[in-house]
């Protein structure tokens, strides 16, 4: 990156085990708290029909409810937002049913589920739901998802000098894929992200750090659990510092690939 994105946080929403909204969130974070897990309650986003809802599976819901809470809290209309939604696995409950299925009774397969299974399908809900016509990405980074999603509605934003809805999610993996993808908390973060406002809740400013390794941010030893149980969980220490409304820096890898140089997105976050 040859020059540094400063940009403005508008709208902050969370969906997740015991944080159903922003305002939960920024309590327990605000109060250093231990975060415990709780039951995941299925969301019901206000964009969708009880009908929608019902169908819709917990990816949907859970990145629907984060997006219109930053969104509310913005002030900004999601059908004007253009978006980007970031997910490392997308669906991973969708999967392990289309696996167990093909494998025995493939011809029992629902088309619902299979439409679901899509990794944009959190997207396509969102901008049908709220009949936004604005360009939409739905991208995947492994482990860096959360780092790369950001980047990526950061640019949209300082390039065409206006506001972008971001979100971030995952569901935990369920069947023989928990053995193998160490995710198994729901976590959705959202963010409206713009050129520089009067409404802003803090400020940002995004710098790319070739070959320079990230450290993880100091967090409380619940909230580090947190972290590693979901790759949208890395928001953490972000969130942290919005909660708390302390300026401060800190790094994010931007890549999980050991053969590569490493790389990271330095974020600067002041009020």
């Amino acid at each position: 990156m040859s020059a540094a994105l400063e940009l403005a946080i508008e709208g902050i929403g969370v969906c997740a085990s015991g944080m159903p909204d922003w305002a939960a969130a920024r309590e327990l974070l605000r109060s250093g708290s231990a975060h415990t897990a709780q039951p995941f309650e299925r969301p019901a986003p206000a964009s969708l029909t009880p009908n929608e809802r019902r169908r819709a599976p917990d990816s949907v819901l859970l990145a629907l409810a984060a997006a219109e809470q930053a969104c509310a809290m913005a002030g900004r209309a999601p059908r004007d937002l253009q978006n980007v939604f970031a997910s490392a696995y997308g669906d991973l409950a969708i999967n392990d049913y289309l696996c167990a299925v093909l494998a025995h009774t493939p011809l029992e397969l629902s088309p619902t589920k299979f439409h679901n299974s899509v990794h944009n399908a959190p997207a396509g809900y969102w901008t049908i739901a709220s009949a936004c016509m604005a360009s939409s990405t739905a991208l995947s980074a492994g482990s860096a998802t959360f780092a790369a999603g950001l980047l990526e509605a950061a640019t949209i934003a300082a390039s065409e000098a206006k506001p972008v809805l971001y979100v971030a999610f995952d569901i935990a993996a369920t069947g023989p894929l928990a053995a193998l993808i160490d995710c198994d908390a729901p976590f959705a973060v959202a963010f409206v992200l713009a050129p520089a406002t009067a409404q802003q809740i803090a400020r940002l400013r995004l710098d790319l750090q070739a070959h320079a390794a990230a450290e993880l941010a100091p967090l409380p030893p619940s909230l580090h659990a947190l972290q590693a149980r979901n790759p949208a969980a890395a928001s953490l220490p972000l969130l942290v510092a919005l909660a708390q409304g302390e300026t401060k820096g800190f790094d994010f890898a931007l890549h999980a690939d050991k053969d590569l140089p490493a790389s990271a997105l330095h974020l600067e976050i002041s009020f």
